[in-house]
């Protein structure tokens, strides 16, 4: 879909965002990042969303604020709404490049399309930002987001993991750092902002299609007033916590209960709590099986099989037990060996 006409003030005469919203968002990315030194890469696709993030970003840093647009090339309009952003930060005086490649070959059933052109976003943008001396990788995920990803994935049976949702920050490629400032705001005073400094943003058509999961929930939660994203967002921060805890629990029980060998791994699961167990099969068969994505339920009907003293495979990793023969059950995980054709 090509993006509507942007109105072509000069840099000096460009409309800006509001005192009280740049105020606001300087305390929210100043929790994340140091304002006073830091460089900032803007991810922005031409959404009311990333341009706003962009403009409140300008104001607040100027010129350490940088902008990138990830063009797939999935969508016959993807070149015109890159070529927008680009005018557009050059009208306002903001450093902008346009970032392509090849998508990563599918290596699992679960890397959809989606799947790999995220991984090729971030690893464009994680690329671009430690060009630009190790500059902070900021994407306008906001509130409306943490809620429907956190609906979405109560919706799938998700853990602590999942129920976690979009983290305020991580860490992306080597050494680079991710920022998400806007989870505090909606969606509405996000684009409010953007058409308040006369600018049309791109609509992507996807976002009112009733075949997306996605696109289905958005309709249902803007109907929902009563919904407080601002609390969600306190829990969904709790739960963050709550999985850095069990992480940080799963590196300790590593080191103490697994050996990884290449392309084994061995396992005492002797009295550990069930979420332990789960994380650290879930290292395990990674480790073997590198190239593949273990989901939740294989993982769970790998351990049940293992717990009944059985041989079970998961992807390319075939796991069994010495429970009927061991006085001190180990668990082993090895690469399956090739499959003969007939």
């Amino acid at each position: 879909m090509s993006p509507r006409a942007v109105p072509p003030p000069s840099a000096s005469r460009a409309l800006i965002p509001s005192a009280l919203l740049v105020e606001r968002f300087r305390a929210d990315l100043g929790r994340l990042i140091d304002v006073s030194r830091d460089v900032l890469l803007v991810a922005v696709s031409g959404g009311a969303d990333s341009l706003a993030l962009l403009l409140l970003a300008q104001a607040v840093l100027g010129e350490r604020c940088h902008a990138a647009t990830v063009d797939h090339r999935l969508r016959p309009g993807s070149a015109a709404e890159a070529a927008m952003v680009a005018k557009l930060c050059a009208e306002r005086g903001i450093g902008h490049r346009i970032l392509t490649g090849d998508l990563p070959e599918r290596v699992a059933r679960t890397a959809n399309l989606s799947a790999r052109a995220r991984r090729l976003r971030y690893r464009l943008l994680a690329q671009h930002a430690a060009e630009l001396g190790g500059a902070v990788l900021a994407t306008g995920h906001h509130g409306d987001d943490q809620l429907e990803t956190l609906v979405m994935r109560l919706n799938r049976g998700a853990g602590v993991a999942g129920l976690s949702g979009i983290r305020r920050q991580q860490a992306i490629g080597e050494g680079g750092r991710l920022v998400r400032p806007l989870l505090g705001w909606r969606r509405a005073e996000l684009a409010n902002c953007v058409a308040a400094c006369g600018i049309a943003a791109v609509d992507d058509p996807s976002n009112v299609d009733d075949r997306f999961d996605r696109a289905r929930l958005r309709k249902l939660i803007a109907g929902a007033d009563w919904l407080d994203v601002e609390r969600i967002g306190v829990s969904v921060a709790a739960l963050g916590d709550a999985e850095e805890a069990l992480a940080w629990a799963t590196r300790r029980a590593i080191g103490e209960r697994a050996v990884l060998a290449p392309e084994a791994a061995t396992l005492d699961p002797a009295d550990l709590p069930d979420e332990i167990v789960r994380r650290l099969v879930t290292a395990c068969v990674a480790h073997v099986g590198p190239d593949g994505e273990p989901t939740g339920p294989g993982v769970a009907r790998l351990i049940a099989a293992l717990r009944r003293g059985e041989r079970a495979m998961l992807g390319d990793v075939l796991a069994d037990s010495d429970s009927r023969t061991a006085a001190i059950p180990r668990w082993h995980f090895r690469r399956a060996p090739p499959r003969r054709s007939r």
